[in-house]
């Protein structure tokens, strides 16, 4: 196995030593892992239809744990803006593509136990892959989780702790389980695995569209899992010479929580002082204090890309217009379309195409009141 660094500090720890972030500075880890070459469209002809015919890109190749993830539909929902259907994923979210690896890299770790924690998707796809691999698991989610999202978790066997307060409360909660002795943190922000799946998803863009991708990928952002898979996907896409420019990325946050939004509209390469969270239909990007905030902002400011942010009642009437057209789609996973099926809005010029994820179903969380 190649090892994680700190992007920060440059510090460096195996894989198999099961630490979770970097002893410096505590901070999220990178990978060490460069994309082989030879990956073609003609390559891909024959291979298995999952995420997992990439394997030239992967830091992990002949899963035991796949459910077939990946590979979900493309269609079109204007002239110009395109919806990748990952709600169609084996547990109804893209979280699959990265929790798919971090169980993977668990079942080979072999650890006594697998801890993560989630506003609730990320959660039920560790619960799921967990127990495809036979791990125990168990997983933290905060007061006020859907109670669908939380009936999946326990069925698929994993332990359910609830920790009253928000987001970070139970994030904190699960790092010092993480720091027993025996646990894998099976975190989707902390763990670099994950982005390494997630970015799968632009390179099932790339081959649906012969090559090339879209202009502006429109992605919803709280810890930024997707984005940061995106933009290390068009990197090592351009890098292998397989595309000759990459896309914008403009991410989407709720108005009511958008940290990142305002620190990228002021001109920081960090979160402002002060970002608290709030309640929000976007249940799944209320994040007031992403780890990998310094990278999100880097990464949509070198595609030339913007922040949008959106309101409740654009996330309600977005939620109800996807539905009049077949899909029905969680609030979160609806806040890219409510942020451009009226047009991009001020800071980009020429959107021309657009592709916008939706990223969990609407079974999860119900129709927004």
């Amino acid at each position: 196995m190649t090892t994680y660094h700190c992007p920060r500090d440059g510090t460096r720890s195996a894989v198999s030593a099961l630490t979770w972030c970097c002893p410096v500075c505590h901070g999220p880890w990178d990978l060490d892992f460069t994309p082989a070459p030879g990956l073609t469209l003609n390559a891909l002809s024959g291979r298995a239809n999952s995420l997992w015919r990439y394997e030239e890109i992967l830091p992990l190749s002949a899963p035991s744990v796949s459910l077939g993830e990946g590979r979900t539909p493309l269609v079109p929902l204007t002239d110009t803006v395109s919806a990748k259907l990952d709600h169609l994923m084996p547990t109804l979210s893209f979280k699959d593509r990265g929790a798919v690896m971090l169980a993977e890299l668990a079942r080979r770790l072999n650890p006594e136990r697998v801890v993560a924690d989630s506003s609730g998707n990320a959660g039920t796809s560790i619960a799921a892959y967990c127990a495809r691999a036979g791990l125990p698991c168990t997983v933290y989610v905060p007061e006020g989780t859907s109670p669908k999202k939380t009936e999946q978790i326990r069925a698929h066997g994993a332990h359910l702790v609830t920790v009253p307060g928000d987001r970070e409360a139970t994030a904190l909660a699960a790092r010092a389980a993480a720091d027993e002795p025996g646990a894998f943190y099976a975190s989707h922000v902390f763990n670099p695995y994950f982005l390494h799946g997630t970015k799968t998803y632009v390179y099932e863009l790339w081959e649906d569209l012969g090559g090339r991708l879209p202009d502006t990928l429109a992605v919803p952002v709280g810890n930024g899992t997707l984005l940061l898979g995106a933009a290390l996907a068009t990197a090592e896409l351009h890098a292998l010479g397989l595309i000759a420019s990459r896309p914008r990325l403009v991410a989407v946050q709720a108005e009511a929580v958008a940290p990142l939004a305002a620190a990228f509209h002021a001109g920081a390469d960090d979160l402002l002082p002060g970002a608290a969270a709030a309640p929000t239909l976007a249940e799944g990007i209320a994040i007031p204090r992403p780890p990998r905030a310094r990278q999100i902002l880097a990464a949509v400011r070198g595609s030339g890309g913007t922040f949008l942010t959106v309101t409740e009642d654009e996330i309600r009437d977005a939620q109800r217009d996807l539905a009049a057209r077949g899909f029905y789609v969680e609030t979160t996973g609806v806040a890219c379309w409510a942020a451009v099926r009226d047009g991009l809005g001020q800071g980009v010029d020429r959107p021309g195409s657009v592709v916008v994820p939706l990223c969990g179903a609407g079974l999860k969380t119900g129709m927004a009141g």
